[in-house]
């Protein structure tokens, strides 16, 4: 059996420009979530103040974010001998876990404030945090759609968990909109109501990020239509029979192909080599993503 196999040394450029992107979205959250808290606390609203915790939050795992991308990108050493990309998934996995603490906390505050508060003697929350919900929901909206686009440029898992992060922020602000607008108009559970609403949605989003990131530390093999490039890239090599086995799985956003062909048993070492560079090129010319490529050749024979 003879093999071809390489590496691609990661992308500098890439890291810069989701460096940059994660600059950006730390600039937007800290004002944003220092409005928020400011009017959460001047217009009495628990709703808000919950809202701006989330947003604090936001900034705080962006730093997580960036150290991803940073260790991520570094290139493969003695230590690490196929990189170090995992690291983003890593990073994104503590995102999850941040949200999902965060919702927590929400939640159970929201249910205390509950039981403990006196619906009669509760003043309902003034209307700056009205606006803060309304201008909450437009930011970071508008910040989710640029991240996530940035995060499919780049396919950075750390920027995507970012992303999601920052629409769960904007979900929680309608719900603090509707919560503030409900205890305005009378019903001052519903800014109590709210929090607990917001818990909900923030925690959805935190397992999802967390099961992506899990299935890209453990080896999860790359969706069917991927594998299916693949094959059909290595069937259209001239004189290949068949394929014994073919191998994929997720290295963080990278990936790992590794794949056995049958060939004519009575061709020469050299043609069936340049047979097989000429596959392992194809595939990691054609598949963005792949990182290493391995091709493997078995002695093809008529039954």
């Amino acid at each position: 059996m003879s093999s071809t196999y390489s590496a691609k040394k990661p992308d500098g450029g890439r890291r810069k420009a989701a460096m940059k992107v994660a600059r950006r979205s730390i600039a937007v959250n800290v004002v944003l979530a220092a409005f928020k808290l400011f009017a959460g606390i001047f217009a009495n609203s628990a709703a808000m103040i919950s809202d701006a915790i989330h947003s604090i939050s936001d900034f705080s795992t962006t730093f997580v974010v960036m150290i991803g991308i940073k260790m991520g990108s570094k290139e493969s050493d003695e230590d690490h001998q196929y990189g170090h990309e995992r690291m983003e998934s890593i990073a994104a996995l503590i995102v999850a876990f941040v949200l999902c603490a965060v919702g927590l906390w929400i939640g159970y505050d929201g249910v205390m404030n509950i039981i403990g508060m006196d619906a009669y003697a509760a003043a309902a929350p003034g209307v700056l945090a009205l606006w803060a919900a309304g201008i909450g929901i437009v930011v970071k909206e508008a910040l989710f759609w640029y991240v996530r686009g940035a995060a499919k440029t780049l396919n950075s898992d750390a920027l995507m968990a970012d992303a999601w992060h920052s629409r769960s922020d904007g979900i929680s602000s309608i719900g603090s909109l509707i919560g503030i607008a409900g205890a305005r108009a009378g019903f001052p559970v519903m800014d109590y109501l709210a929090s607990i609403v917001i818990c909900a949605f923030i925690i959805k989003v935190g397992l999802d990020i967390g099961r992506s990131a899990i299935d890209k530390i453990t080896d999860k093999s790359c969706d069917k239509e991927t594998v299916e490039k693949i094959r059909a890239l290595v069937l259209a090599g001239d004189g290949v029979k068949g394929i014994e086995r073919l191998n994929t799985r997720m290295f963080g956003n990278k990936i790992y192909v590794d794949v056995e062909i049958y060939f004519d048993g009575n061709s020469s070492l050299f043609e069936t080599h340049d047979v097989m560079q000429h596959i392992h090129d194809e595939i990691e010319a054609k598949i963005e993503d792949v990182k290493h490529c391995m091709v493997h050749a078995s002695p093809f024979q008529d039954k």
